[in-house]
């Protein structure tokens, strides 16, 4: 109950406050009213050779013609001058203002002081006769004159002063007013953290806390404040400018300042509604097509349709492809209605834009060119097991820039598509999974041993590694016949060429073991020195338990000893 009370009780506050405001204002307005001039001022008339009579800069009327050599301009300062004096002249009667007519002009007085003459040219540019045009003008110059001592009187100044210090007033109570409000309102909104006010989230990610979601709501509210303030000053100022004679003209000129560019803004855009409805429309029906575009290649990749001779895995490149030409189409068609399309300054900054994306961007565009064309080519996909170069690993990422590469030592490795484009691609992976990628590796085996029986130790070792296929089976090719040893490739298959470290690490360890149970010497590298007949390079413990090294044959060395007249002796 206490809180309604309060409430309301604000509210009349506030009722009162610019209901008091708008009132003190309303009487300034009337008071400013009062102040302005009395009379009529004429309309411009269509002679360029008129000079406008001004004072406080407020026009009285025009003078159209020269007399002698004195041109409208000098006539019109000339007379500004004279009734300005006459104005600030305390003892000067504005009832002695008369109207002299002779036989070529008539003259304006005030007493012995001619304050214009009015002439046949005048006359006739105004469209009336000598003597009415002077009666109108001296009864002008009158009010004029009455105005200016109004204005200037005390009477006049002290009422502004007393309007200046209410508008003062008023002003002081509306921004102690408003800060005790805003205050308010910024505790409340802090009451409301994590009660009103809460996270925002997509699903289980939360984008903005509940207290950043505060904070932003309370600076929203002090940016209000500060453009209440703004605008308060922006009315306060030239409202207690305008109070005095002397300041009114700075009012206007401040006023100005704003609604000037407001106004012009106001009539730029309503002139510009019919082309803002246009780009609107273009938006909007360049949106849906994009989004039926979409909903067309996600079913192409989802194989919801197929298309002869189109893959699924160009859905997605093709269908960025066709959103950049219809948003390029769009920006095509939308661009003579921008605001300032056709200015020099905006043409200016398009050219200079377009020639520093061409020259900056040769590179860039290389590469666009060469992701476009290695997803036609379908060279690779993500996940395959490549090598690109010098480079093997497997593909992480494709975009249309560049290509990344994850090596087998978790090295993520960026190419630049141009690079791809321009080198030679192996890929593991493209057929491992129809018919088996065939890893090999070869090793080197003396001739004394059985051809058949390397065969067999190389095809064991093969189907007891990991990941190697029983079908197709594992084969053996004898690629060389060199002059230590017989050279054995064992080629095996695999489906798993991402995993092409690990397999060929396992059948290695195999041929040892094979081989070293079988009994048979690799001889990789091969020996080039002379051996003593001791133990082979069989590993001991595939030796059997009455294993003894040969000893030393000597029997090729008996003809040298022969030939020293000895008899060679066994050992």
């Amino acid at each position: 109950m206490t809180s309604a009370v309060n409430k309301v009780i604000r509210d009349i506050m506030t009722l009162c406050v610019v209901v008091l405001s708008m009132f003190f204002i309303h009487c300034a307005q009337l008071y400013a009213g009062t102040a302005q001039p009395q009379y009529t001022t004429a309309p411009s008339p269509v002679n360029v050779t008129s000079a406008p009579v001004s004072i406080n800069d407020k026009v009285l009327f025009y003078v159209q013609s020269k007399i002698l050599s004195i041109t409208p301009e000098n006539r019109a300062e000339i007379i500004a001058k004279r009734i300005e004096k006459l104005s600030k002249d305390p003892l000067f009667d504005i009832n002695s203002i008369t109207v002299a007519d002779t036989e070529t002009s008539t003259d304006i007085t005030a007493g012995d002081l001619i304050i214009m003459t009015v002439t046949e040219d005048d006359a006739k540019a105004a469209g009336t006769n000598r003597l009415e045009l002077a009666h109108k003008h001296a009864a002008t110059i009158s009010s004029a004159i009455d105005l200016q001592r109004r204005e200037y009187s005390l009477k006049a100044v002290l009422f502004g002063v007393l309007f200046a210090v209410i508008s003062t007033a008023v002003f002081v109570l509306l921004m102690v007013f408003m800060k005790k409000m805003f205050l308010r309102a910024y505790e409340k909104i802090y009451s409301w953290k994590d009660v009103r006010i809460r996270g925002l989230k997509f699903q289980k990610l939360e984008i903005l806390s509940s207290t950043q979601v505060t904070d932003g709501i309370v600076k929203t509210a002090k940016l209000t404040r500060a453009v209440l303030i703004i605008l308060l000053l922006y009315f306060y100022i030239p409202l207690v400018l305008s109070f005095f004679p002397w300041t009114r003209r700075y009012s206007s000129t401040i006023f100005g300042y704003i609604m000037s560019p407001l106004h012009t803004m106001g009539r730029a855009l309503t002139s510009y509604l019919p082309n803002l409805f246009f780009i609107a429309v273009i938006i909007i029906v360049t949106r849906y097509v994009l989004k039926l575009i979409k909903v067309i290649f996600d079913a192409v990749e989802k194989d919801n349709i197929k298309l002869p001779g189109f893959f699924a895995d160009w859905a997605q490149p093709t269908y960025k492809i066709v959103r950049f030409l219809v948003i390029a189409f769009t920006v095509v068609v939308a661009f003579p209605y921008l605001p300032g399309a056709d200015s020099p300054a905006f043409k200016g900054v398009s050219l200079f834009l377009g020639v520093l994306f061409s020259l900056g961007s040769t590179a860039a565009v290389a590469n666009v060119v060469a992701g476009v064309i290695l997803t036609y080519m379908r060279a690779f996909t993500i996940g395959d097991r490549v090598k690109i170069s010098d480079t093997m690993g497997d593909i992480i990422e494709k975009t249309l820039l560049v290509t990344r590469v994850r090596t087998v030592k978790n090295e993520d490795v960026t190419i630049p598509n141009a690079m791809v484009l321009g080198s030679h691609i192996i890929n593991y992976s493209s057929s491992a999974k129809e018919r088996g990628l065939i890893l090999h590796t070869t090793v080197t085996i003396g001739y004394d041993a059985p051809w058949k029986k390397v065969h067999e130790l190389l095809i064991t070792a093969a189907l007891s590694s990991a990941h190697i296929l029983k079908e197709p089976a594992p084969f053996v090719l004898q690629t060389s016949l060199d002059d230590f040893y017989v050279s054995y490739q064992i080629n095996a298959y695999t489906d798993q060429p991402n995993k092409m470290a690990v397999i060929y690490d396992s059948l290695h360890q195999n041929i040892q073991d094979k081989f070293n149970e079988g009994g048979v010497e690799i001889m990789s590298p091969h020996y080039s020195s002379l051996r003593d007949g001791n133990q082979t390079t069989v590993p001991e413990n595939y030796h059997a338990k009455d294993y003894a090294p040969p000893g030393f044959n000597i029997a090729g060395l008996s003809g040298l000893f022969n030939r020293s007249g000895k008899k060679p002796q066994a050992e």
